[in-house]
Formats: C-alpha cells, structure tokens, sequence
C-alpha cells in the first residue's frame, strides 16, 4: 500500500493560472510601454499568485506558440488572399476594437473632450506628442508595444501599423467630435527607428 502523499499542486485551476498570468503580464508591458508613472499609478500592488506547476507552465507554453503560429498564419493569408484595401479595412477595424477594448484610450477621448490642447495633454502620459498648428506628432519608443505583433513577420508593408493608426483616428474622432486623419509617417515593423504617426486636425 502505497501511504506516500500526494505532491503539493498550485490551487490555481489553468485557466485561473492563464489569467493572472496575463494580468501581470500586461502590468509588466504598461511599465515599459508607458512608464514609471503607469506602472506605479496603483499605490497596492496586485496580490501575487501561488507558483505555477511545471505542466501548467507547459501548458502555458504551448499555448502562447500554438496562437502566434496561428497569428502567422493568418497575417500571412491576408496578405497573399486577400485584396489589399480588404487587408487595411480588416486591420483598422481591429484598430477601432482595441480602443474599444482598452480603458486608457477611451479615458484619453474623455480628457481631451471637445478641446484638441487638452486631448495633447493627456498623451503625454502614454506616448511622445508635440502640437505643431494643425499637426499633432505621436511618436512611440524604438519598439512595438503590441503583443499581436510580435510573432507575424516584419515587411516594408507591414498591415500590424493600420491597426495602430486606426487605433488613433478612433481616440482623435472621439475626443473632438469629427473626422480625423491620422497618417503613419514610420513605424518598427516597416524598417524605421521608431512609429511616428501624425493627426491632421484641419
């Protein structure tokens, strides 16, 4: 008769483990992405959960590489399938969802209501902008901060910038009410330095 005890397990299931998982990683992004004022603007960090077991962090594993197979798979699809004023309207409705989806850029449109210096303002905590008349300068640092970009090849055409350009049409059309362009003048994925993105306010 076997009496040895069992091995002591996580209590997370794996999709509780998934999620916490997630959450510290998107913590983790929004320090780099857009600070120490982001990464500090909670003053209780968030409780740390029990340590994984080695299969769930197989699993874990395993599934973050089946999804950006996927994700490769896809983009390349689009690409060699599908017409390429598809491909941009496709990529920039997924950029309409991500503002959709995230509080901070709907926060953004909310400060900047109605007044286009105040909507300036308030980007100031997340990306690089300068307001030059009419044109308003958004630049990132010198990487992609989009966790869906990272694993889809990188190319002079690179569809991944319609999404974040869309993503800033959405904020600017929000805020002040109206139409906006913004145009992608650089971006990482393409071959520049950095994404320089440029909203036309006249």
């Amino acid at each position: 008769m076997n009496t040895k005890a069992p091995p002591a397990r996580s209590n997370l299931t794996r999709s509780e483990f998934l999620r916490a998982a997630s959450s510290l990683a998107c913590a983790s992004c929004a320090g780099l992405a857009f600070g120490p004022r982001a990464a500090s603007a909670s003053p209780v960090p968030p409780a740390v959960p029990p340590a994984p077991s080695a299969d769930e962090l197989k699993a874990a594993r395993d599934e973050n590489q089946f999804t950006a197979n996927w994700l490769t798979d896809l983009f390349e699809a689009i690409d060699r399938e599908v017409d390429p004023a598809v491909q941009q309207r496709l990529l920039q409705a997924c950029g309409r969802g991500c503002f959709r989806r995230h509080q901070f850029k709907q926060d953004l449109a909310a400060a900047g209501k109605g007044n286009a210096d105040k909507l300036v303002e308030a980007y100031r905590m997340f990306f690089g902008i300068e307001r030059d008349g009419d044109l308003v300068h958004i630049r990132y640092g010198d990487h992609c901060f989009c966790p869906a970009a990272h694993h889809p090849p990188k190319g002079p055409k690179d569809l991944h910038c319609e999404c974040t350009r869309a993503s800033h049409e959405a904020i600017f059309e929000t805020a002040l009410g109206r139409p906006i362009t913004v145009e992608l003048v650089e971006s990482i994925r393409r071959g520049g330095q950095t994404c320089h993105l440029i909203a036309h306010l006249a």
